[in-house]
C-alpha cells in the first residue's frame, strides 16, 4: 500500500468523518466513482464546497461503503455551512443526481444522507 500524500495546514483544523452506504450494484458503484473523478465531477459542486469554508474533502470507498473526511478551520460551523451549501448553484441538482446511487430521496440534502462517525482513537501526544 502506497498511501496518500497530504498537505499539512498551519494551525488547528476541525476534522469531520462521515459514512454512507451506496447501492451494491457494481455498475452503479463504477458510475458513482466516475462522477466523483476530477474529470467528471461538477466544478460548481467543488467550488461550493470550498465557498462554505471546507478546506479539504476526501471520499474513500470499499465495496459499497463510503467514508468522507472533511477538514475545515477551527471556527467552522457544520450546520451553518450545510445550510448555505444547500442554497448554492446546482447543489440540489447534484444531490438529486447522486441519490440514485445512494438509495435515498432525491430531495435529501448532503447532511441528511451522510452519517457522522465518532472518533474512538488517535495517536495521543
Amino acid at each position: 500500500m502506497e498511501g496518500y500524500i497530504q498537505t499539512l495546514s498551519e494551525g488547528k483544523i476541525k476534522r469531520y468523518v462521515q459514512m454512507l452506504d451506496i447501492n451494491e450494484d457494481p455498475e452503479l458503484i463504477a458510475q458513482y466513482k466516475k462522477w466523483h473523478s476530477e474529470e467528471y465531477s461538477w466544478p460548481e459542486i467543488r467550488q461550493g464546497i470550498r465557498e462554505v469554508g471546507i478546506l479539504e474533502m476526501e471520499l474513500y470507498i470499499r465495496g459499497n461503503h463510503l467514508v468522507m473526511i472533511v477538514d475545515a478551520s477551527a471556527d467552522f460551523d457544520w450546520q451553518t455551512a450545510m445550510d448555505r451549501l444547500a442554497t448554492l448553484p446546482r447543489q440540489a441538482e447534484w444531490e438529486a443526481f447522486v441519490a440514485k446511487f445512494q438509495g435515498c430521496s432525491a430531495e435529501a440534502r448532503s447532511d441528511e444522507k451522510w452519517q457522522p462517525m465518532e472518533r474512538m482513537f488517535r495517536l495521543y501526544k
